[in-house]
């Protein structure tokens, strides 16, 4: 029996990316982000959601993606705190697609020299039909946002 999992789309940059479902505590239109002095460059601020302080990281920034500057849809995926070591945080993106369910066979994994580098845990591959027209075979690069926060809470 072939193994699904459950991942959040989300673009960033025009280009598609996935996130563990689990990961996920749940997703918020963007809301004004108070801006926190010296702050390192990907925090955005922080927000009052329903009376919690929630950090806000611009995953953009974070990810050294160009930012895009018509975005008219972003929105703000909050994470569950455990991923965060118990912190309200959430990530800004440029929209949110789908939550969808992901065979293990449409999962290709990448190099692990440049997996460990980019924070990938692999390349979703949707929809098409074997035919060659790309948009119809697109692919969504999963992050592993576990290790991403990892990381940034080792550089501290």
């Amino acid at each position: 029996m072939v193994k699904t999992i459950d991942v959040v789309e989300f673009e960033i940059s025009g280009t598609r990316y996935a996130l563990d479902i689990l990961l996920a505590r749940e997703i918020v239109e963007m809301i004004p982000i108070t801006p926190v002095p010296l702050a390192p460059p990907y925090i955005a601020g922080i927000i009052n959601l329903r009376g919690e302080i929630t950090n806000i990281i611009n995953l953009n920034t974070l990810l050294q993606l160009p930012d895009r500057v018509e975005v008219t849809n972003r929105k703000i995926i909050v994470l569950v705190p455990e991923v965060a070591g118990g912190s309200n945080l959430g990530i800004i993106v440029d929209d949110v697609h789908s939550v969808m369910q992901v065979s293990e066979d449409d999962v290709e994994t990448m190099d692990a020299a440049l997996c460990h580098e980019a924070f990938v845990k692999g390349i979703i591959k949707i929809g098409g039909d074997g035919g060659d027209d790309i948009e119809e075979k697109g692919l969504v690069i999963w992050i592993d946002m576990t290790k991403v926060l990892r990381n940034l809470t080792a550089a501290v």
